[in-house]
């Protein structure tokens, strides 16, 4: 009888296809997609919605009015894969400098986004159409959403951080000083916007750098994702 040789493919289990690995790359897919998907949604709803204006409001406005729940839905729907791509930083960073801060902080930015969606904040600037221009009111529900921004944005600042150091301790100093201007960047797009009382510069300057740090967080996720795969092939 003629022994047949099967290909060593065929009997090597792929690693790729390990459920653990299978399921990091996918925790830090989110990772990917939430900043386009954030961002995209939040452009369009800005150039669609009536007396929205992009350089004099913020995109947390946008939850107020008949089509404030897709705003609302959008922060939700982000702030859950945020958190999931935290899931998936702490399954590749650890162990090791960073891997237990960096997780805990972008998944707490994740958690200030959904607070942010349930929170709503209040109508200003003239937004939504018939909205006092001086309107002042601040409601229960503004100082929640105000304090979920706050915290939310303190932590992905210092996860910035965090990420420069497990970077620069990997000798990655590419890496490392991109992730700390990045988080000095948003830092200072956050203070400007709080010091900028409702100017076009402050805005423009805080819209920004949500965009890059939604940026850095989706390159981020990519990068980790790339590296989970070669580490499983190994």
């Amino acid at each position: 009888m003629t022994q047949q040789t099967i290909p060593a493919a065929v009997t090597t289990t792929d690693a790729s296809c390990d459920p653990a690995t299978r399921t990091t790359k996918t925790l830090l897919a989110y990772g990917v997609v939430a900043g386009p998907v954030y961002v995209l949604v939040s452009l369009a709803e800005a150039l669609t919605r009536d007396g929205f204006d992009l350089a004099r409001h913020q995109w947390s406005l946008l939850s107020n009015g008949a089509l404030g729940w897709v705003h609302v839905a959008n922060l939700v729907v982000t702030g859950l894969m945020t958190v999931a791509v935290a899931v998936g930083l702490r399954r590749v960073l650890a162990p090791g400098r960073g891997g237990t801060w960096a997780p805990r902080l972008v998944g707490a930015y994740g958690v200030s986004l959904v607070a942010a969606g349930a929170f709503r904040a209040d109508p200003a600037l003239g937004f939504p159409v018939g909205t006092p221009e001086d309107a002042a009111v601040v409601s229960w529900h503004g100082i929640l959403h105000l304090a979920s921004g706050g915290i939310g944005f303190a932590c992905l600042i210092a996860a910035c951080a965090v990420v420069a150091s497990r970077f620069a301790s990997e000798g990655r100093r590419g890496w490392a000083t991109s992730s700390r201007v990045v988080g000095g960047l948003f830092l200072a797009g956050f203070l400007a916007v709080g010091a900028g009382a409702g100017s076009v510069w402050s805005n423009l300057a805080f819209t920004a750098a949500v965009v890059l740090v939604w940026g850095w967080l989706s390159a981020l996720s990519a990068h980790l994702y790339r590296r989970a795969a070669d580490h499983a092939e190994r």
